[in-house]
């Protein structure tokens, strides 16, 4: 019999590690292309033989995801893997609705399916919604183990943007390991802070390779999730960051909610910013949807480096970009140090903006009012430069994680926002970790 023929619907990270898992080696499908959406610029491009395998010694081409119809009538698919994150139930019922209307099976693949075991003890860090905390949560517990005495490393979600071959496993413990991967801006959102506290975090598009690596140089390995996408490595303990600040997301977005009910530890994040009546509803839905988790309230601990540069005057506050663009978020942790060190005005900076930045606030109208940090192009770096220096205030305050002068120069007064995971109850989380590693 002739292979069932398969499209995979991505956004350049979920889809090449179920290809790699499900197909890579699998001589009963022939995946004839990849969709992608969600990141500008990532169609167009090859998945390259070198990752493919044997099977494919021409690679796998990837289209833009508004050609799936016809690309499923050209090639008589079979069947259509959907494969990206941080999407609403009803837009993946839709996506459903659209393809088997177009005559082809619509297909989510289990996690467990794609999970790879590790011989090290693994924590997996996942979330029910892009910008919850993960990061922040990963660097706590990095905390944890070097208190410990653990060698630890990170493995990131896949970023893979460029060039797939090069970035097949990278390792990142230097700002030049960054400046050697070109990494974007929204890599380096990821990656800085991990530098910046000494730590070691891999990422890329091999998870089989990369594992590999990584188990070489630690005693414990902390997956650090991408928007709420589960996790590639079955973990021995599974952390679901919760949002009050959307309060039952955990229950209506793609894959998010699987990764709430797959919780062994539920983590309630930003309690402090949090409404009541929103925190109540996310505790309730925790006790009812999976009552088996243990529930942890934490604090996103917010500090600005120059607070004396904010207070009485016009500020430009800039976040993590994904956040606000299909995590629907319309503030982030800068816009909350902004207000508090007494900023006369956050100055809207959606009149001014440039080329692919005003085209972001076309597609997701929640971020007006404060500029995501869009970087994944020197031609979008330009563009973003050209909106901070056009929008008229006094300070720039950068809520997202990186340091925007690595990558561009602001002439504007410049003040700098951390975050960090604080406990409400100290010694919990740590005693979890102790207890999956046996310490």
């Amino acid at each position: 019999m002739s292979p069932r023929k398969i499209i995979i619907m991505g956004a350049a990270g979920r889809d090449f590690h179920n290809f790699n898992c499900l197909a890579r080696e699998n001589r009963d499908i022939e995946v004839v292309a990849f969709t992608a959406t969600q990141i500008p610029d990532i169609e167009g491009r090859c998945y390259p033989p070198e990752l493919a395998g044997p099977l494919y010694p021409d690679g796998v081409p990837i289209y833009a995801e508004d050609e799936l119809q016809q690309l499923i009538s050209k090639h008589d698919v079979a069947e259509v893997w959907f494969s990206y994150s941080d999407v609403s139930h009803h837009y993946v019922m839709d996506k459903a609705s659209h393809v088997t209307a177009w005559g082809a099976d619509f297909v989510l693949c289990s996690p467990q399916g794609t999970m790879l075991s590790s011989s090290k003890p693994l924590i997996a860090v996942t979330a029910v919604r892009t910008g919850v905390g993960k990061s922040q949560t990963s660097r706590f517990l990095f905390d944890i183990f070097r208190r410990l005495g653990k060698r630890v490393i990170s493995v990131r979600h896949p970023m893979p943007y460029g060039n797939l071959a090069k970035q097949a496993c990278q390792r990142f413990e230097t700002y030049e390991d960054l400046n050697r991967h070109e990494c974007t801006i929204e890599e380096r959102e990821e990656y800085e802070r991990y530098i910046d506290n000494g730590f070691v975090i891999y990422a890329g598009v091999d998870y089989h390779k990369i594992l590999a690596e990584a188990e070489k140089e630690a005693d414990v390995i902390v997956w650090d999730g991408g928007n709420n996408d589960t996790a590639f490595y079955k973990p021995d303990l599974q952390i679901t960051l919760v949002d009050p600040h959307r309060p039952g997301h955990e229950l209506r977005y793609y894959p998010g909610e699987t990764n709430f009910l797959m919780a062994d530890i539920l983590l309630v994040s930003k309690v402090n910013t949090a409404d009541a009546d929103k925190l109540q509803e996310v505790l309730d839905n925790c006790a009812r949807y999976n009552p088996s988790a243990q529930v942890l309230q934490c604090n996103s601990k917010i500090t600005v480096d120059k607070p004396e540069l904010i207070k009485g005057k016009r500020v430009l506050v800039i976040e993590d970009g994904p956040t606000l663009t299909h995590g629907e978020m319309s503030y982030g942790a800068g816009w909350f140090a902004a207000k508090d060190a007494g900023a006369a005005e956050i100055v809207d900076p959606t009149p001014y903006a440039v080329g692919s930045i005003a085209a972001t606030y076309e597609k997701y109208p929640n971020a007006r009012g404060i500029l995501p940090a869009m970087g994944y192009s020197e031609a979008q770096i330009e563009d973003l430069k050209a909106t901070i220096d056009a929008t008229p205030c006094d300070v720039v305050v950068q809520g997202t994680p990186i340091d925007m002068r690595r990558v561009l120069k602001i002439e504007r007064p410049l003040a700098t926002v951390y975050y960090e995971l604080e406990e409400l109850e100290p010694g919990l989380l740590e005693t979890a970790v102790r207890k999956t590693v046996g310490a």
